[in-house]
């Protein structure tokens, strides 16, 4: 099973990406985007796929307990390109949400990415590595859940600040998952879902937008003309497209009907044009993806690669069932892309960087015969 593991995640990437690609051919054509230029999205997302398999290509060759090495790196800059998006001339807001960094004000508009995609292998990375070098302490309050829970709420914050609600509960539950998994006593978790609730309240109360979210979620009929609108056209296509599709190609609520069909919305072009058929191979692509994932990171060679495969599985397992819950109208809107298959540069790049490095930790699996690189390899 180790071998076919690594087939199978890599069999799950290529059907994902290629599945991405076909739907983007057919959405794009309708796309507002530079003034309706036709295939305009799909030319950019094929540039955004070859750097972002070459990003994936890189990792995959780098020895992943360098990153070990490189964790307080790797943390102080995550939070310093967070904070870039409340820079001026640098940071960019779109729909009220500070989330992008652009160098277009210096004549490189080409550089426009999206800091919090990158921000969920750094917080993977940071605690795997804390849960690795304080193993002998994962049961104590503080080691074990005071000092991983204020670096993973560093991050937290910084993306909420941003207005980017769901990718600040992707982290947050990728690390709360982390801490679980690397031995946090459960009681010392608790609290924080209580937290995390009451904060989400607040948040939802301070921000009138959000309150009208959880308004349409719960009532999509009523507002279906407004901030409903795209949960209750992703029904129509879901509905329209039935068992067999109505056609690759063929779908009508691409056609300016649904906005963002190209990106958070994809998946319901492809209940549409596809099918209830299209729509269950996704699922079962992504499900063979996690368990393939999941089985890499049970032979990882040491603690840091377990955490750390565990860590980019179920972070690509939450995002790919928070899009598919706001999409099928079971989840709030929350703004999250599909991996590999909506549009977007930073996303796919991310999610590939996170492939790689699971790769190069199924590469150095004992079940193949690899060294298992400890000892130096693991030193501070």
């Amino acid at each position: 099973m180790s071998r076919w593991s690594a087939i199978i995640a890599a069999a799950a990437v290529v059907a994902l990406s290629v599945l991405g690609l076909v739907m983007l051919a057919s959405t794009s054509y309708y796309s507002d985007e530079v003034g309706g230029a036709s295939y305009f999205t799909l030319r950019q997302h094929l540039i955004w796929l070859g750097v972002a398999v070459g990003a994936g290509g890189v990792a995959m060759m780098i020895d992943y307990h360098w990153f070990y090495r490189l964790r307080w790196w790797i943390f102080w800059g995550t939070v310093i390109v967070l904070a870039l998006c409340f820079a001026p001339f640098l940071g960019e807001s779109v729909n009220g949400a500070a989330r992008w960094v652009t160098l277009k004000r210096l004549g490189l508009g080409f550089v426009h990415l999206q800091p919090s995609e990158f921000a969920k292998i750094g917080s993977a990375i940071i605690l795997a590595g804390w849960f690795a070098r304080e193993e002998p302490l994962t049961r104590e309050f503080l080691s074990g859940f005071i000092y991983p829970g204020l670096l993973l709420g560093v991050m937290v914050l910084l993306i909420g600040a941003e207005v980017d609600l769901g990718n600040a509960a992707l982290v947050g539950a990728v690390g709360l998952g982390i801490m679980f998994v690397a031995g946090t006593r459960l009681r010392f978790l608790m609290p924080i879902f209580i937290v995390g609730a009451a904060g989400f309240a607040a948040v939802v109360k301070t921000m009138p937008n959000r309150v009208e979210r959880i308004m349409a979620f719960l009532d999509l009929e009523k507002y279906k003309d407004g901030l409903g609108l795209q949960q209750w056209r992703s029904m129509l296509a879901f509905g329209s497209g039935g068992w067999q599709g109505v056609g690759l190609g063929n779908g009508r609520q691409k056609m300016l009907y649904l906005p963002e069909a190209h990106t958070d919305f994809i998946f319901p072009m492809v209940g549409e044009e596809l099918g209830l058929w299209g729509g269950t191979l996704v699922i079962v692509l992504f499900a063979a993806l996690i368990v393939a994932g999941l089985a890499i990171a049970q032979r990882a060679p040491d603690r840091f690669g377990r955490l750390l495969a565990f860590g980019i599985v179920l972070m690509l397992g939450l995002e790919a069932l928070m899009n598919m819950g706001v999409a099928t109208a079971l989840l709030p809107n929350k703004g999250l892309p599909l991996p590999f298959v909506s549009y977007g540069g930073s996303s796919l790049i991310a999610a590939m960087l996170g492939i790689g490095i699971l790769f190069n930790i199924h590469h150095q699996s004992p079940a193949l015969g690899r060294n298992s690189c400890r000892g130096p390899a693991m030193a501070l």
